[in-house]
């Protein structure tokens, strides 16, 4: 089958991915071979692109957050037949989505509605679960005492979504944070009740609106230069979520307010073999928001085709840090 792979590490300036043949996926007892229809592309790929090389004499195969058909089943699997419908994730460890098919463990998968387009569905998978896990305590409710929130980097995919499942779910206020006039507005559209500019005084832009405290902040980006501000807009015993990645993070400014800290990692669950079908659930939950209209599909940006020029392309709009909602490439 053709797959997107690269051997070496490498900036968007060295682009070194390449369409190559590889062997079919070999599945495992819990796996469905999915054919990949649309694959979502994310900044943290683009990131891991930059790091991580193979191993000598080996080759990469990034991607972890597809929708498409179920064309074969492990011997273990009772959820998924052959010609569902799917959209969900995948493991660090394994060969990713930039491929033709994809073995996927099916905990971490969920059946597409009828009504929603591949596109649309690999929007929501890596976003959807970011979110949901960072806010919601044991996955089923935020913290007692939460009614205001604060979303740093309203208009990405985690912000966009976490707005959403705010709105859907809670009574909470929610503050979303953009910079650009077009980011401002795709928070509002995204459902956010008050938008701010992070890149302007944030606590006084609160103080303004009547809001000097909030009880939980999501940052989304920026979180190590941000963190000193975010523990001045934090109320006392109030709740933090970090979900990007940073080489290194100074709490200290939180110790005064006694906050709790919480930092999320997507593939955590799968890699340390912890509840993973709680994420199956998660999407699952989502499909049915989006049936009801309390979440909408955020792919923004849609590219076709599985070749090298169009991967390139999805890479220099995610890198710009500019994009709101999702960059989608329909296979």
């Amino acid at each position: 089958m053709k797959a997107l792979v690269y051997e070496r590490a490498h900036a968007l300036d060295h682009f070194a991915i390449e369409l190559r043949d590889i062997p079919e996926p070999t599945l495992r007892e819990h796996d469905v071979l999915v054919e990949v229809h649309a694959i979502g592309v994310n900044p943290g790929e683009a990131f891991i692109r930059g790091i991580r090389s193979a191993e000598p004499g080996g080759r990469l195969v990034l991607g972890w957050e597809v929708a498409g058909v179920v064309v074969a089943v492990g011997s273990a699997v009772r959820s998924f037949v052959i010609g569902d419908r799917v959209f969900g994730t995948g493991d660090m460890t394994r060969d990713g989505g930039w491929a033709e098919r994809v073995a996927i463990d099916q905990r971490i998968i969920a059946k597409i509605p009828d009504v929603v387009s591949f596109v649309d569905a690999a929007s929501l998978p890596v976003g959807t679960i970011t979110a949901w896990e960072a806010m919601f305590r044991d996955q089923v409710a935020l913290p007692v005492g939460i009614e205001r929130a604060l979303i740093v980097g309203g208009a990405g995919a985690v912000g966009s979504l976490a707005t959403q499942l705010l709105k859907a779910k809670t009574t909470v206020f929610v503050i979303a944070t953009a910079s650009r006039t077009e980011s401002q507005e795709w928070c509002a559209d995204m459902g956010a009740d008050l938008v701010i500019n992070h890149s302007d005084d944030v606590p006084a832009q609160l103080s303004a609106a009547a809001m000097p405290h909030v009880d939980m902040v999501l940052s989304t980006a920026g979180s190590a230069s941000n963190l000193g501000w975010i523990a001045r807009v934090l109320r006392p015993f109030g709740h933090v979520s970090i979900v990007d990645f940073a080489a290194s993070l100074d709490v200290s400014p939180l110790v005064a307010k006694s906050a709790t800290l919480h930092t999320e990692m997507i593939f955590s669950r799968v890699l340390h073999g912890s509840d993973a079908r709680s994420q199956g659930h998660i999407l699952e939950a989502t499909a049915k928001l989006v049936l009801e209209g309390g979440v909408r599909p955020i792919a923004t940006t849609r590219l076709k085709g599985l070749t090298v020029d169009t991967m390139r392309a999805a890479h220099e709009l995610v890198e710009t840090k500019r994009t709101v909602g999702k960059v989608v490439i329909a296979t």
